[in-house]
């Protein structure tokens, strides 16, 4: 039996871990709280402290622990991405002139924000280095750009990870614009593995009706079986230009109706909140892809008939509030918010909205999966007082 290091674990790790069976099949070993949690971290102790525990692979699910995994097995000498690697992808500018080189066709025009951009609104502008979709707006007016705010706790954090592979700490402040893009939005997640790009399957995101905050993931997607061919062939030359090996990646597009697809960006971990969803439809984890992979072998994933239709639902509101109280906790809901605080004052959110919770459903065919989930969104309780 094997042992896996899962480094800096989120709670979803350890649901997702148990549903699969993996912990009756690996020697688990978790180290490190979720960064998310805690407010001070110093990496290189981390990483000492990691030498003592036993691994035949390491892993981790986020983009701070990714990297943190990648270093350390690294530094043990065990497979697993190069930690350039990941930094290319969590770097945008970085990743965006990789994805230029590879996939001309599908990479929209960017640059990087100093005051001026390299063309006019309407816009997209994101944090150089960033989480969900924090930090990222529309501009329609160039004077919009005055009201960005480049600095944001979690970069001194992840900067302290990121100069270990080599990443110059001082470059992770500050935005990139990108030309607007429109079409559907999915995400291909895939492994690379003996330097050869398998596609696990690809997700659909549905946002709030009039706003661009993500409603539901829903698996599988509804584009062409045309469509996913052509994202596979620009993500299998993508992560092979970024020299990304040994590992999940996710690369997210528009596909518009009609032209290429365009990447939105590209992440070197797993897309942790579909493994549900996958295992629901597919009948396996991608978290055992994961472990696989972490331990140098191959996850032989093939394709098999989808068992119905799974999302992953976020219920969300789109004003502060101060949270009086929370549904009890459940097995399968994810709860966002706690008692006590207002919602500004909690959770990763984007600008337009804050996330309570995030729960799956299933259904036989996709309209009966959106309606068991909105039917159960709306018997949850939350106590809000508005602010």
């Amino acid at each position: 039996m094997k042992d896996i290091l899962v480094v800096c674990p989120q709670p979803r790790d350890v649901q997702a871990i148990a549903a699969a069976g993996l912990d009756a099949r690996y020697r688990i070993h978790y180290a490190g709280a979720d960064l998310d949690a805690v407010d001070l971290f110093d990496p290189e102790a981390f990483l000492e402290e990691c030498d003592a525990i036993p691994a035949d692979g390491v892993v981790g699910t986020k983009d701070r622990s990714a990297l943190l995994a990648s270093l350390v097995a690294q530094r043990r000498g065990l497979p697993g991405p190069a930690p350039r690697a990941l930094a290319a992808c969590q770097f945008k500018p970085a990743a965006r002139a990789l994805e230029l080189a590879a996939a001309s066709e599908a990479t929209p025009r960017f640059a990087l924000v100093d005051g001026t951009t390299a063309f006019t609104p309407p816009l997209f502008v994101k944090p150089v280095v960033g989480r969900l979709s924090q930090g990222a707006r529309r501009i329609d007016d160039l004077s919009q750009l005055a009201t960005l705010r480049p600095t944001d706790p979690y970069l001194e954090g992840y900067a302290r990870i990121a100069s270990l592979a080599g990443l110059d700490p001082g470059c992770v402040h500050g935005f990139i614009a990108e030309e607007l893009l429109a079409g559907e939005e999915v995400t291909l997640e895939g492994y690379a593995y003996a330097e050869k790009i398998t596609v696990i399957g690809v997700t659909d995101s549905v946002k709030y009706p009039g706003t661009n905050s993500f409603e539901r993931f829903e698996y599988p997607s509804a584009i062409s079986g045309e469509r996913v061919t052509e994202l596979a062939d620009v993500a299998s030359r993508v992560m092979s230009f970024v020299g990304f090996d040994g590992g999940l990646f996710n690369v997210e597009f528009f596909v518009p109706a009609e032209g290429p697809a365009q990447i939105t960006e590209i992440n070197g971990r797993i897309a942790s909140q579909f493994a549900g969803l996958v295992q629901a439809v597919d009948g396996r984890s991608t978290y055992e892809a994961l472990f696989a992979l972490a331990c140098g072998d191959d996850p032989e994933w093939e394709a098999r008939p989808h068992s119905g239709f799974a999302l992953s639902y976020c219920l969300r509101v789109f004003a502060d509030a101060h949270v009086r109280d929370v549904p009890h906790p459940q097995d399968d809901l994810e709860l966002l918010v706690r008692p006590g605080l207002r919602l500004s004052e909690q959770g990763a959110n984007d600008a337009q909205s804050y996330r309570l919770c995030i729960f799956s459903a299933w259904g036989r065919t996709r309209e009966e999966a959106v309606v068991r989930a909105r039917a159960r969104a709306t018997s949850l309780h939350f106590d809000l007082d508005p602010v």
